[in-house]
């Protein structure tokens, strides 16, 4: 299987260190979408307590021309804590956090799409909003092939992966059920799992969330997706049609509800 250099590395030499006691410091690692809108960026820095909540955790900054956020001339850019998790990676006390993205004129990023989605959500808390989110993902070797295919040639037709079970229809699996408890470790609001139509796909569901959190949930749980394949040695892709032909493509479908849709006869 074509996996990364880093994933064979000793984690049994790796965990001698991660038992070792922080002297009540906290690691806390900071998350945001970079500048395609699409990929995750993290730093992490100490903190000398552990936060009780979002607002104890400070502000940070980034160079924001190396994550296509900015030019080399005028590069700083602000990190601003919004929602705050258990860290499944570092463990307690440590903490992830999400992040909106802000200019050096303290102005939102183009891609900063939370603050336009904050404004909205404020306006209709009386509806409030329910949403539940089916993220679909492809694993794929290292190599851009998918997890588990023949290195020449295609696996055997859709039919039989689909909530399957067995080694012959499901590559993987490892990868899912260890996400799946890092985000319940994590406070993410993920609510199942399941094998895909074409072989190596998957997909989580987050939710029911209310207003906001639905995107700092997901947002997260896609970074926890990526960090436990960064384990695995594999990568998670989200892209609509990794595989051209007659291979099932992946989405992220999403449920949505009002207060008054989910009254007695509310939905008619």
């Amino acid at each position: 299987m074509s996996v990364s250099h880093s994933s064979r590395l000793n984690k049994g030499v790796r965990d001698q260190y991660m038992k070792l006691p922080q002297g009540g410091m906290v690691q806390v690692t900071y998350v945001w979408i970079d500048g395609t809108g699409e990929g995750v960026r993290c730093k992490t820095k100490t903190l000398d307590h552990e936060p009780k909540s979002v607002e104890e955790v400070p502000e940070w900054n980034f160079d924001g021309s190396s994550t296509y956020q900015a030019e080399g001339s005028n590069s700083d850019m602000y990190l601003v804590p919004v929602q705050m998790f258990r860290d499944p990676f570092c463990l307690d006390p440590n903490k992830l956090v999400m992040c909106e993205v802000l200019k050096y004129n303290r102005k939102p990023a183009e891609t900063n799409l939370r603050h336009t989605c904050r404004r909205i959500m404020e306006k209709v808390t009386d509806h409030y909003p329910w949403f539940g989110m089916e993220q679909e993902y492809t694993l794929l070797g290292i190599n851009g092939h998918p997890y588990g295919w023949p290195e020449n040639g295609f696996p055997g037709p859709q039919g039989p992966y689909y909530c399957g079970v067995g080694a012959d229809k499901v590559y993987g699996r490892d990868i899912v059920e260890s996400h799946y408890k890092a985000c319940l470790y994590a406070g993410i609001k993920i609510c199942g799992t399941n094998a895909e139509v074409m072989p190596s796909q998957w997909e989580f569901q987050v939710g029911p969330c209310e207003g906001i959190d639905m995107g700092d949930h997901l947002w997260m749980a896609r970074f926890i997706l990526h960090r436990v394949c960064e384990d695995f040695g594999v990568v998670a892709t989200l892209d609509p049609k990794p595989m051209t032909g007659n291979w099932n493509g992946a989405g992220c479908h999403t449920n949505y509800s009002t207060e008054d849709m989910r009254k007695e006869g509310g939905l008619k």
